[in-house]
């Protein structure tokens, strides 16, 4: 049976979790989605504590809805980011490559998998994996160039 555990460490501006949920697949993918999260969560608080100051006050009500925005948008780009990775993982594996293809097609299945959990529109489903497989290639392509 499969076993998970939990480490972290914390030197310098790096912090480094690993999560070991008993298959590689699995853990890439918790891993994309918890630090994606975490950035889009961050960036959500910052955006409205901007807000906060700009105004010059801050309620419970306020705190309560940016508190429930951080975990929408954490949910949401996590979720992006775990699709992402482990569609680019599992291409990987069964391709027996890492190439800017495996970017690609991770990109397109995950544009293609979270336009459809929000719309049935099949144009925008398309539309949606076509930009997600560019905008992944792109980011591989300009990887490779650092």
């Amino acid at each position: 049976m499969p076993s998970s555990g939990f480490s972290g460490s914390l030197t310098g501006p790096k912090v480094d979790v690993a999560i070991d949920m008993g298959h590689p697949l699995l853990n890439i993918t918790v891993d994309g989605f918890l630090k994606i999260g975490t950035v889009a969560a961050t960036r959500a608080a910052a955006e409205d504590a901007y807000y906060a100051v700009k105004k010059g006050s801050i309620s419970s009500h306020n705190f309560e809805q940016t508190l429930k925005k951080m975990c929408k948008e954490g949910a949401y780009w996590g979720t992006v980011a775990g699709v992402y990775v482990g569609a680019e993982y599992g291409v990987e594996r069964i391709r027996g490559r890492r190439d800017w293809k495996n970017a690609m097609i991770g990109g397109a299945v995950a544009g293609a998998v979270i336009s459809a959990a929000t719309s049935s529109n099949k144009d925008r489903i398309l539309v949606d994996a076509i930009t997600g497989g560019a905008i992944a290639t792109a980011a591989e392509f300009i990887n490779y160039l650092t």
